[in-house]
């Protein structure tokens, strides 16, 4: 067969062209890893269903109604979630099982959101091993964010514990520097996270402002006689780092004896229906706290054109649920944000680019989140929320005050 001169340039560019458009739809392929199909996406969850934090069992039933949601609506470009959640009691041996049946039976993507510091850092190990996403995990603790080169499969999702105890610490500096200060905390990673947070906060001052402290375990009946140690060590400023159960016992312990110090409770343990009302509203007024996601016990959050959707979610989805849950908010925020990886993700669901999309947050927003919050991510930044703003239970539900502030993850 014989070409001209034009014939043979035109054959070349199309050779090109051909070759172009190979080169095209092989980038544009399909990239899957295990749990995935054209119409799947397994993802795995652990919560405390049962045990001494069941109070935050609401979390994942939330999590479960948001997915299904997500799925009348078609699912994530295509493809609907298969979320499989186990109860792990709270118990780190329980949660490694169950990490290990979602890994190697389940076959999930990933494991989404699993409860608590105890057990996430039971199956830490496992999941880098596996590298396998252990992707914004329900506990604040520090470590979970703080080195994505040693652990790079692991990422939090709320404000760091550290950083929270860092604005009380600053707070107390500024308004109430002549407070004696004694401090209620779990002791495990959690408890100890925000008493440092605290301490770094306090500063130099920590020393001589922190007259008497006590600690608890989770396996603990009650913590009366640890509220009895503070109260007579002359504190007037009661520092609270507990987890829901013990959070409502002590502020019933502290009106029962007619304690009247200044109250900061942390973030954790908020929940105006888990916490406050079994604890008594009147208990609970004039407690102080921290928050970065809106109080939907608030009056005026009914009025919110933001929230509209949320709402709609509830009545829906969970209507028999008692909305003066604060962990229905994070439910709801958490599952927004896993959404927004997924959906970045696009047809390359791989672990490798859940991790990337998850590190590659940009002032993602939420409207649950208070205003001028936002989630932010990169590569050798694992914090998602780095953002708090103080507020005060009014009898009814929290009312937020000042600026909203940055703390440093670490120190």
């Amino acid at each position: 067969m014989r070409f001209d001169k034009m014939s043979r340039r035109s054959f070349a560019i199309g050779i090109l062209a051909g070759a172009a458009v190979a080169a095209s739809g092989a980038l544009a392929q399909k990239n899957y890893g295990p749990g995935v199909t054209d119409t799947e996406i397994k993802i795995g969850n652990i919560m405390p269903y049962s045990g001494p934090a069941s109070a935050y069992a609401v979390i994942g039933q939330t999590e479960a109604a948001y997915f299904k949601m997500i799925n009348d609506n078609g699912g994530i470009n295509g493809r609907k979630i298969n979320f499989i959640s186990y109860d792990d009691g709270y118990s780190p041996p329980k949660a490694v099982e169950q990490a290990r049946k979602l890994v190697e039976n389940d076959d999930v993507l990933f494991i989404f959101n699993p409860l608590g510091t105890p057990s996430n850092s039971a199956i830490m190990k496992y999941m880098n091993s596996k590298k396998v996403p252990q992707l914004f995990v329900a506990t604040g603790a520090t470590k979970f964010s703080e080195d994505p080169k040693t652990n790079p499969w692991t990422m939090g999702w709320q404000p760091s514990y550290q950083s929270e105890g860092q604005i009380y610490g600053k707070y107390i500096l500024k308004n109430l520097p002549n407070a004696k200060i004694g401090v209620l905390y779990q002791n495990d990673d959690f408890g100890k996270d925000v008493y440092k947070g605290l301490k770094d906060g306090l500063g130099d001052k920590a020393k001589t402002m922190i007259i008497s402290e006590a600690t608890y375990e989770v396996s603990d009946p009650t913590i009366d006689s640890q509220i009895l140690k503070l109260r007579s060590a002359g504190v007037d400023l009661f520092m609270d780092i507990t987890t829901p159960k013990f959070a409502a016992q002590a502020i019933k312990k502290v009106a029962e004896i007619g304690w009247k110090p200044l109250h900061i409770l942390n973030n954790v343990s908020i929940s105006t229906g888990s916490v406050l009302k079994p604890a008594g509203l009147d208990n609970s007024k004039d407690i102080l706290s921290a928050g970065y996601l809106k109080d939907a016990t608030d009056p005026k959050t009914k009025d919110d054109p933001t929230l509209k959707g949320y709402y709609a979610f509830l009545d829906k989805y969970l209507p028999d649920i008692d909305r003066a849950n604060g962990n229905l908010i994070y439910g709801y925020g958490v599952s927004q944000t896993m959404e927004q990886v997924l959906k970045q993700c696009g047809d390359n669901l791989t672990r490798e680019n859940i991790m990337k999309q998850a590190a590659s947050l940009k002032d993602f927003v939420s409207p649950v989140f208070l205003p001028g919050v936002k989630a932010n991510t990169g590569p050798n930044d694992y914090f998602v929320h780095e953002q708090l703003q103080m507020m005060k239970f009014d009898g009814e539900s929290w009312q937020f005050f000042g600026p909203i502030i940055s703390a440093e993850a670490k120190s």
